[in-house]
């Protein structure tokens, strides 16, 4: 198990965690909460060996095989199935050893055997397999697995990154913000996929409906404690509300006792006779453990003005194409944008979701059709690269007055600070600020605007649940227009009344919910499958070689004969480490015979009986020995000749 006892963590003269205990048992899957600086981040570098606590323990098996996403990707020439691939470091180091053996002219079969048998126990045989699988789940097409690892952009390499880590063969998979760069279709595919991983998962993540079918904990971190509780984070949210709700009335009830207390000894502490009683309740008071009052507050809380006009139609597009060069991305697109339309965007990585949002935007040129702007339409288009356009000699509030030269900082203060830019934060440059404090930044400057129109891509990307909750719940009462790609679903199911499916150079109503779009990408899967299986049954036909079927077959076959030669060898190996054991006891004690024997005091005639017996067990040590031996040979030869009927 994990477990963390008396743990006290600092960063620099900050503490993150005092005291904290905390224990987390073999198979559990546990979300990691807390707001944006309380520690998450630090407690996986601390699993990781890359802090070092400043008092007590962390205690986790000393075999345990760690898996995390590396942050930065090198830009190698390895293949994307590769790199993968060396997620699986045993795997890896078994291959390097077979590849040196079957090199060697004068390689032993029995060595041979050992490694096959090892390749076998680690599902060697199928890794290539497995690791495409990842690949593909994440959104890698086929063409693209042999793409050397250089060739991919930033949020692809990320992609790699995570198959590395889950084709890592883990005991414990730590995972910072996973879906930070999936889509929609892959966020599904990592949560299936973590429901099955049978290793301990310690998962931060910002997205509800994510921990909410992944998890069966909730270590959530506040006031310098981690406490962990039982469910998923629909469960944790009740349990938390409720436990804050009882502390608040604890602490409303200790409040009336204090004041009651405090009422005698002022009424009575200048009395004699009553002395004794007011201080032996100034002590009770002394004594007395404070409940601190319930604090649940969210720092954000911001809303989205009327915007200042709102034509009918906002935006239409008629029999429009979008094309990069002369390759058209999406045709046919045919939209009518209204005030109170709220579509979400579907479909795979790659589809066109984020071109079709900058269309409508603005920042792409129509190829062919008619794009019909309403009278006074104002667009708030939010994307990740806006918030490399921020400038970062300035402050939040010089942002903002950039907008309004007029508007009073006063003003301007006030309006960030739902933002959670207060005091001298609002007025400090921007250069040093989180992502996700820049995206706050750059979603501020739209609110500002007063759009009728909103355009966002992916605008939770960095934001804490705390802001996504705020971000909710104004969109929720926002009176203009949204359109909205992202792969967090409770944003989706919340903000958003109809879906588009963008994918094939087209945009359609997609028909159903977030729940009949799980299912119907694990229909697509299927079929995607079938197809496939029966394409390469077709070509081996042709070619006159075996079916798809015949070679799975056979592949199934081979993996049960070489599970029966490892069922066979097992017995074998078993007793062979016993008598490896036995020969090397036995070769310790016959050194040590032989260090006593070459000692001259051994031959006085006082030794004499000493000597004999010595003697004798030495001869009897020749004879196990031998008897061992033999017994080593035997047994070497019958796992080479099981080997040979493989």
């Amino acid at each position: 198990m994990l477990k963390l006892q008396s743990l006290t963590l600092r960063r620099g003269t900050r503490p993150l965690f005092e005291q904290v205990s905390l224990t987390i048992f073999p198979g559990q899957r546990v979300g990691v909460t807390g707001a944006n600086g309380t520690g998450k981040s630090s407690l996986f570098a601390l699993l990781r060996g890359e802090l070092h606590a400043d008092s007590g323990d962390v205690q986790m098996p000393p075999k345990w095989v760690i898996a995390h996403v590396a942050q930065e990707t090198p830009g190698v020439d390895s293949a994307a199935i590769d790199y993968a691939l060396d997620g699986d470091a045993e795997l890896r180091e078994v291959e390097a050893a077979l590849a040196a053996a079957e090199a060697d002219p004068e390689h032993c079969g029995l060595k041979l055997g050992e490694l096959h048998a090892r390749l076998d126990a680690i599902g060697g045989w199928t890794a290539r397999v497995r690791a495409a699988q990842l690949l593909a789940g994440l959104g890698f097409r086929q063409e693209e697995l042999t793409r050397p690892v250089a060739s991919f952009s930033g949020g692809w390499r990320m992609r790699l990154n995570l198959a590395r880590a889950l084709m890592c063969r883990s005991d414990l998979l730590l995972l910072d913000e996973p879906t930070n760069h999936l889509d929609l279709d892959a966020v599904i595919w990592l949560e299936g996929w973590l429901r099955a991983y049978p290793g301990t998962l310690l998962l931060i993540s910002h997205d509800r409906d994510f921990l909410d079918n992944v998890v069966d904990g909730i270590a959530h971190i506040e006031q310098l404690g981690i406490t962990l509780y039982p469910g998923n984070y629909a469960a944790f949210e009740r349990q938390r509300a409720e436990k804050l709700a009882q502390q608040q009335l604890a602490f409303e009830k200790q409040q009336r006792e204090i004041a009651h207390l405090q009422k005698f000894i002022d009424r009575f502490r200048a009395q004699a006779t009553k002395a004794r009683q007011a201080q032996s309740r100034i002590k009770a008071l002394d004594r007395m453990e404070l409940i601190s009052a319930a604090h649940v507050d969210s720092p954000f809380g911001f809303e989205f003005a009327p915007p200042k006009s709102m034509p009918h139609p906002l935006l239409a597009l008629d029999e429009a194409c979008v094309a990069y060069g002369d390759t058209p991305i999406l045709s046919g697109l045919n939209l009518d944008i209204q005030p109170g339309t709220r579509l979400g965007l579907l479909g795979p990585n790659g589809a066109g979701k984020s071109t079709l949002i900058k269309l409508l935007a603005g920042r792409l040129p129509l190829a062919s059709g008619v794009r019909r702007e309403g009278q006074g339409l104002a667009i708030g288009y939010f994307a990740q690269h806006q918030l490399e356009e921020l400038r970062p000699e300035r402050t939040a509030v010089q942002h903002v007055q950039a907008l309004s030269p007029n508007v009073s900082e006063q003003d301007i203060r006030n309006f960030l600070g739902g933002f959670d830019f207060r005091g001298e934060r609002a007025l400090e440059p921007i250069e040093p600020f989180s992502g996700g404090e820049k995206a706050r930044l750059a979603l501020a400057l739209i609110v500002w605007q007063r759009p009728n129109l909103l355009l966002l891509d992916e605008p939770t990307n960095h934001l804490d649940l705390d802001m996504r909750h705020a971000l909710n719940v104004a969109l929720q009462d926002y009176e203009g227009a949204l359109i909205v790609v992202s792969h967090d679903r409770h944003l989706l199911r919340t903000t958003t009344d109809a879906f588009l499916i963008v994918g094939h150079g087209r945009a359609r109503p997609f028909d159903g919910d977030l729940d009949d779009y799980r299912d119907w990408l694990a229909e697509r899967e299927k079929a995607a499958r079938a197809a496939q299986s029966a394409q390469e049954d077709a070509q081996s036909k042709a070619a006159g070689g075996p079916s798809a079927a015949e070679k799975r077959e056979q592949k199934r076959a081979d993996a049960e004969s070489r599970q029966r030669l490892a069922q066979l060898r097992k017995p074998v190996e078993r007793e062979l480490a016993k008598v490896e054991k036995t020969m090397e006891k036995l070769n310790a004690e016959k050194a040590t015979l032989e260090t006593a024997l070459a000692d001259p005091g051994l031959y006085a005639e006082a030794q004499k009986a000493k000597l004999r017996d010595a003697l004798a067990r030495q001869a009897t040590l020749a004879r196990e020995l031998e008897t061992a031996e033999e017994r080593w040979l035997e047994l070497q030869e019958e796992i080479e000749a099981i080997n040979a009927r493989g």
